[in-house]
């Protein structure tokens, strides 16, 4: 089958206007909202050192050449403004947002696209459940701007502006799956999955030869869990097991659990947020060991950010921060099927 793509019409981008008429009013409705909440909208560069340290991201790289020919350093397009919005968190911007270009490698499907829109802001002060309201208050606003009363996707409808749900990790999978999660969870930070194989197995999940444990839990998401998120009204998924969260900090009261929540709606996942890591020896550790991972799985690894790392050692006040997928809210504010009905142009190819 040929991956070229049929030639460009006029008629193609038509179908597109009314959901890009919708995303303008989301635009401003984000925008005012962020402004009313004296947040300052910061612009960093999409070329980085380090293109984000999540092992299952594949990235964009690039050769930044000076005057001289032997003058080249290898950088990558950002998977996420991250390490750049913090370093300014440091700096001593305490309320920062940004709706930045994002780009990820070998990602494409109808609500996955290779360069994408991501809304991303910091609360320096404020732990992660403040997000949890702020998220509350900007999906309406933009359901509001959009003159959307329900959200309906792939069969599924919610209701914005009903209470909100919000559900542990470990409470989803007693109620959907039947597993009592953390009791597999052994609090390393790749742990055992012969625990959790054996429980799956008997709900009826069937792990795959060389599965990790982190493996396991994202098939029983996948399969049981996922499908029922945001049904009836939006749901914030908490309490991730902290060797699935990378870049929050574990929670004091229970520290095999992190505090990180994502946002779904329609079963689709909107945001992922983190009560913010600042430790930067445990930080290293993490980037460490994440890469270790990578490299097994896919025979590469990303340098680290040590200008991250150094911010940190410098004292990142503790914050909490969030990724949301801007064209995701889109699609749910203008009725969209596909991530490209919300994008002016999409990626070639």
């Amino acid at each position: 089958m040929s991956t070229v793509p049929p030639p460009w019409k006029p008629e193609i981008f038509a179908r597109r206007r009314p959901h890009l008429a919708v995303r303008g009013r989301v635009l401003g409705a984000m925008r005012r909202f962020f402004e009313e909440r004296a947040f300052v909208e910061v612009d960093t560069p999409a070329l980085q050192v380090s293109p984000g340290m999540e092992p299952h991201l594949q990235a964009f790289a690039t050769d930044l050449q000076g005057p001289h020919p032997d003058d080249r350093r290898r950088l990558y397009l950002h998977t996420s403004p991250e390490f750049a919005m913090k370093k300014l968190l440091v700096a001593g911007v305490p309320r920062l947002y940004q709706l930045a270009h994002v780009f990820r490698n070998g990602e494409r499907s109808g609500t996955h696209s290779p360069e994408f829109s991501m809304l991303e802001w910091y609360r320096a002060g404020e732990g992660y459940r403040a997000l949890i309201a702020d998220c509350e208050e900007l999906v309406r606003a933009s359901a509001e701007a959009a003159g959307r009363q329900r959200f309906v996707f792939r069969g599924m409808d919610c209701d914005p502006f009903q209470p909100w749900r919000v559900l542990t990790v470990q409470d989803a999978f007693l109620e959907y799956a039947g597993i009592d999660l953390l009791a597999t969870f052994d609090g390393t930070h790749d742990p055992d999955p012969a625990p959790l194989a054996a429980v799956a197995q008997r709900a009826g999940i069937h792990p795959h030869d060389g599965d990790r444990w982190e493996d396991i839990v994202f098939r029983v998401m996948f399969d049981r869990i996922e499908p029922h998120l945001g049904a009836g009204v939006p749901c914030v998924l908490t309490d991730y097991p902290v060797c699935m969260a990378a870049l929050s900090r574990p929670k004091p009261e229970d520290p095999r659990v992190a505090e990180r929540f994502e946002l779904y709606a329609c079963g689709l996942e909107l945001a992922n947020a983190f009560g913010e890591l600042t430790d930067p020896a445990a930080q290293r550790a993490r980037f460490e060991a994440d890469m270790d991972l990578k490299q097994r799985l896919y025979g590469e690894r990303f340098p680290v950010d040590e200008d991250f790392l150094a911010a940190l050692e410098h004292g990142m006040p503790e914050s909490s921060g969030i990724a949301m997928g801007f064209d995701r809210l889109v699609m749910l504010c203008s009725g969209a099927e596909s991530i490209e009905d919300v994008l002016w142009l999409p990626v070639a190819g």
